[in-house]
């Protein structure tokens, strides 16, 4: 693939924040092909557009993109993971600093300079009018881009977007409607409702579900768990925790990974854990992230999400029909929780009605030994 320029940016591109998170997300990457394949085939299919890459919490959206920045020098990078970067102000102040680098490398120094006094002086009133300037800056870099180059920005967790300080309707971080050639967003979020995307776009755009893509992720997997202990086994040792009065119970000598496993973040956390008698702590603060992200979703619900919270993790799988029957509840209502959690829920059609699980089974198991059962 073609990047944006033939050599490397000679600037610092990114903020030291985002260049500790690539640094991090990076260490003992292995596979991830099919991915980075597709990316490839939409760009060269595209003459513009926005390539989506969804999953559920912790399969390596964040890992696949930080791999791909890294591989591909003068690509853009902005992460909302980190505090404070959920906002759209935060967002288009870090990304325009960016391409006005970009476009200063392509020679276009009257405006870089006219670009900069927007940014210190006048930025608030782009970022209440939305994409306006950000639009002005793709254009301009998009007619310097030679024949073979490519503008590339990704969004790494798109779920997170604190949309509540943008107008009812606008995209997601004011991200534009339409792109200039040669121009390419690549973002990576959780699973959501169709209607719930946040994006009103007239540009080519692809979704790539990764959980259609089961066979190559517990691939991938069991070629990270090769590699950790590969390269655990010529550093031996570790550093016992204190376990706190509220970690759920843990203990595991040797790595037993289910054949179907697919998820990165379980695996990690549990292999660093080997030989300790702690949950890993990264993972309990993980789920009770989710946790306290599903309890705001549905606090106007509460008495009765905490019901269906209940049943969910006493069931492997189940229907809202089911659901509404234990409880004596209206479907529908049933269903206006559960799509407020969806981030965090897999869904199977089973004789074409819709079952219900959460994403992963360790998340079920931590949440039954939290919850206080009805």
């Amino acid at each position: 693939m073609k990047i944006i320029t033939e050599n490397p940016i000679n600037i610092p591109r990114y903020p030291l924040e985002f260049e500790q998170i690539i640094t991090a997300k990076n260490q003992n990457f292995v596979g991830r092909e099919f991915v980075f394949s597709a990316i490839n085939d939409f760009l060269n299919q595209s003459d513009r557009g926005y390539f989506t890459i969804i999953g559920d919490p912790g399969i390596g959206k964040s890992a696949i993109l930080a791999h791909y920045v890294s591989q591909n020098p003068g690509v853009v990078y902005y992460n909302i993971e980190i505090t404070g970067k959920n906002r759209v102000e935060e967002f288009l102040t870090t990304i325009c600093t960016q391409l006005i680098e970009i476009a200063q490398h392509q020679g276009s120094k009257t405006y870089v300079e006219r670009s900069r006094n927007n940014l210190t002086a006048n930025f608030p009133d782009f970022t209440t009018e939305g994409s306006g300037f950000l639009s002005l800056l793709l254009q301009e870099i998009s007619d310097r881009l030679h024949p073979e180059q490519r503008l590339i920005i990704t969004i790494d967790g798109c779920d997170r977007i604190d949309i509540n300080n943008q107008p009812r309707g606008s995209n997601i971080f004011y991200l534009p409607r339409y792109l200039p050639e040669k121009v390419y967003f690549i973002l990576t979020r959780r699973p959501f409702l169709t209607d719930k995307s946040g994006l009103l776009i007239e540009n080519p755009a692809q979704s790539f579900d990764l959980s259609a893509y089961s066979e190559q992720n517990r691939a991938d997997i069991q070629e990270y768990i090769k590699s950790y202990l590969n390269e655990s086994s010529h550093s031996k040792g570790s550093v016992s925790e204190e376990k706190n009065p509220g970690d759920v119970s843990f203990n595991i000598t040797e790595p037993d990974f289910d054949d179907d496993e697919t998820n990165f973040m379980y695996v990690k956390e549990i292999l660093a854990a080997i030989n300790e008698d702690i949950y890993p702590p990264n993972l309990q603060l993980y789920y009770q992230n989710h946790l306290e992200k599903m309890n705001l979703a549905t606090s106007k619900q509460q008495t009765m999400a905490l019901q269906v919270l209940n049943i969910l993790v006493q069931e492997q799988s189940i229907s809202i029909e089911a659901i509404a029957e234990r409880l004596d509840e209206d479907e529908y209502e049933i269903k206006v929780i559960l799509d407020k959690w969806r981030e965090f829920l897999h869904l199977e059609s089973i004789a074409a009605e819709i079952y219900y699980s959460f994403y992963h089974a360790s998340f079920r198991d931590w949440l039954r030994q939290k919850i206080d059962p009805l």
